[in-house]
């Protein structure tokens, strides 16, 4: 069997190539989607496809619009979503990701640390697992997988 695996979260650091990484040297069969993690190909993508916009609101709209359409399909073709919430950036993305992936049922780990435990405890209590740790969320993939 083999998983697509939604990661959502900041796009700043190297999260994901981590979670990328270990479970490439575990053999895990996973295939790894997510948002686009180029910043500036994201900020400019609603230009880039439907030309310059008028003013910055009507750039982030437009920007908006393809992220999220991007989101929506590599989300609904996922068997799961890793959620990771870091304690550096604004995490709002984040949150709309997990929502939207538990509205339409599919299964998320969340990944936060111990003193986000307060702020996402509703969030965490509808996550299928919440974890501290990048290497906790690849042993329950590897769980899902043996």
């Amino acid at each position: 069997m083999k998983l697509t695996v939604y990661l959502a979260g900041e796009i700043h650091s190297d999260w994901r190539e981590e979670i990328k990484k270990k479970s490439a040297a575990l053999d895990l069969p996973i295939d790894f989607v997510g948002p686009m993690e180029i910043h500036e190909r994201s900020d400019n993508i609603g230009d880039d496809i439907l030309g310059e916009q008028s003013t910055a609101i009507a750039k982030d709209h437009a920007a908006s619009s393809f992220n999220n359409l991007r989101t929506s399909v590599l989300m609904h073709k996922a068997d799961l979503v890793i959620a990771l919430f870091g304690e550096q950036y604004k995490q709002w993305n984040t949150a709309m990701d997990a929502s939207a992936a538990l509205a339409s049922g599919k299964p998320v780990i969340l990944i936060r640390p111990e003193k986000l435990h307060h702020p996402l405890k509703e969030l965490s209590r509808k996550a299928s697992a919440t974890v501290e740790t990048c290497d906790q969320a690849i042993k329950a993939l590897t769980y899902i997988l043996e």
